[in-house]
Parts: C-alpha cells; structure tokens; sequence
C-alpha cells in the first residue's frame, strides 16, 4: 500500500474537519477528523523528520486551525480554510515529505 504524504494528511484533516462539521452541523464530529488527520501526520513527521520538527509542526496544525478562525471573518471560511492547510501542507512537505 502506498504511503501517503504527511502534507496531504494534515491538508486533508483540516479542510475535512471544516467539511465535516459544517455539513453535519456536529462541530465535536468535525474535531474528530482534524483530531485523527493530526494525529496520523504526527506520526508521519515524527518518523521522517524527528521529534523536534513533528513538535514544531504539530505546533503549526493547532496554530492553523486556530487562526483559520480569525481570518475567517477577513476572507470567508472556505478561503480561509483552504489558505491554512495550504500553509500546514507546504511547512510539512518541506520538513518531512521532500526527503522521502
């Protein structure tokens, strides 16, 4: 089975997350996606890069979800979500998928 990126796994969390509770309405349900997308990419980084750096990014993911919130009201949601996990995606590409 192919692996895959680190970088489209936290991606895939946060826009899921987004998706998940705003369609559902269940914000805890879409918690729970951007829970377990971080967790799996934490992994991810923590065996391709090192602790230091799946700190640092870990640190980067809660930071995304975090202030997609605030950049929400400047942007809209969707943009602002997209801008993040973008953002999480490139950070985490360059510290731990480009090597693999």
């Amino acid at each position: 089975m192919a692996r895959i990126p680190s970088s489209v796994v936290a991606a895939s969390g946060l826009v899921g997350g987004y998706a998940v509770a705003r369609w559902t309405r269940q914000r805890p349900l879409g918690g729970v996606v951007l829970a377990a997308a971080g967790t799996a990419a934490a992994r991810q980084w923590r065996q391709r890069a090192g602790g230091p750096a799946a700190g640092a990014l870990t640190a980067a993911y809660v930071a995304a979800f975090a202030g997609s919130h605030p950049l929400a009201k400047r942007v809209g949601a969707w943009p602002s979500v997209f801008g993040v996990a973008g953002a999480v995606a490139l950070a985490s590409w360059a510290v731990a998928d480009r090597r693999g």
